[in-house]
């Protein structure tokens, strides 16, 4: 499996008048340094009017419902701790933690497994198999970072994005809009591969798997994809294991590079897109995820100067943005369409200039807004 999931933070903006809080916002990032300017960079001037202060982070790590594994932890005759799917508390757990106690979201359906940070073309291949023989879903693991004590990392995708991109992939899965559920990973870690299928196949009920070639699966990632081939035809499910969709744009991508994981064989992947995003390769990123990367803001105090300037801080930023400098041809999101940008990125702000100075207006943004900006 591969690693990443987000945290629940707490956004506050104050005004010089009143506080304006806003509650559960995404992970926040941590200023870097600024690079040198790009080349014909605009300098923004400090905006007239009302502005913000900055957000503040709060995580909240909830371990209540995580698995008692000390109580639980048993040994299977590999030699691999294991969890006994007789045990009362983990039969009563539900696997998916956005579907009901019912469990019958993904009732007789294909699922996708993965880690699906970025969204990216790979990722969309599997749904567009998945399509072919089912309704399409994708199972998606959370909780990881927490369990396993990784660094945290900011999502590619904002999670309220998640929906809008998954419906532009409707065209390649035979017009059906691809749903994703999420399994807290903390829930099936200590399975063995044949537990994690036996869950599939006798919790979910679905009717079949989708996974990349190089999918890894079980506790410490003992199975593989010829394994959980295997497994599913003991269990009657279908398999299809699909080859992964190998990177021809190549862009800023240096082989050497440590961004890039050990698993890397010249696959798309999402640590090529972090990779991607870091030097600022808008082009290459946009090509490694067949659409334009939108930045999610999260702001509820705004500064407008002469009509046309937005700036936020960079606190309140929701994923993953690209490197630090100073991008055109940017479009700009307010639930609608708002118009072209360019967008200034430095080490504490986010400059948002207009090209029509008309597309806003003291009535644009509401109390709580989250604006998007496409870079491309």
């Amino acid at each position: 499996m591969e690693r990443g999931c987000t945290a629940a933070l707490a956004c506050t903006f104050r005004s010089s008048s009143s506080p304006s809080p806003v509650s559960h916002c995404p992970p926040l990032l941590r200023p870097r340094g600024r690079p040198p300017a790009a080349a014909g960079a605009p300098h923004f001037l400090p905006p007239t009017g009302r502005r913000f202060s900055y957000c503040s982070q709060n995580k909240f790590l909830d371990t209540s419902k995580g698995l008692k594994r000390y109580s639980l932890k048993t040994f299977s005759p590999f030699g691999r701790p294991g969890v006994s799917l007789n045990d009362a508390d983990l039969v009563k757990d539900k696997m998916l933690i956005d579907c009901g106690e019912e469990q019958d979201c993904v009732l007789d359906g294909i699922v996708a497994l993965g880690k699906f940070d970025a969204l990216h073309i790979g990722h969309r291949e599997l749904a567009m198999h998945a399509s072919k023989s089912g309704n399409p879903f994708l199972l998606s693991f959370v909780g990881m970072a927490e369990v396993l004590g990784w660094e945290y990392r900011p999502p590619i995708v904002a999670h309220c994005d998640r929906k809008r991109v998954l419906s532009s992939w409707a065209p390649y899965c035979r017009n059906v809009v691809p749903l994703e559920y999420q399994v807290e990973f903390s829930k099936v870690r200590y399975l063995t591969p044949r537990q994690f299928v036996e869950r599939l196949s006798t919790d979910l009920r679905i009717k079949g798997v989708v996974a990349g070639e190089n999918y890894r699966f079980g506790y410490k990632a003992s199975g593989d994809a010829a394994e959980l081939a295997k497994l599913c035809e003991e269990f009657g499910l279908s398999a299809f294991i699909v080859r992964s969709v190998m990177d021809t744009a190549k862009g800023s991508y240096n082989g050497a590079t440590p961004a890039v994981n050990s698993s890397d064989k010249g696959q798309v992947s999402s640590s090529r897109v972090r990779q991607a995003l870091s030097v600022g390769d808008i082009e290459y990123v946009s090509k490694l995820l067949g659409r334009k990367h939108r930045l999610v803001l999260t702001v509820s105090e705004y500064s407008i100067k002469e009509r046309k300037n937005i700036i936020v801080p960079k606190s309140c930023m929701v994923n993953m943005p690209p490197a630090d400098g100073f991008y055109e041809n940017c479009e700009l999101f307010n639930g609608g369409y708002l118009g072209l940008c360019r967008v200034v990125i430095n080490s504490e702000t986010i400059d948002i200039e207009m090209k029509d100075e008309s597309s806003l207006s003291p009535d644009t943004f509401q109390e709580v807004q989250q604006l998007g900006i496409e870079f491309g």
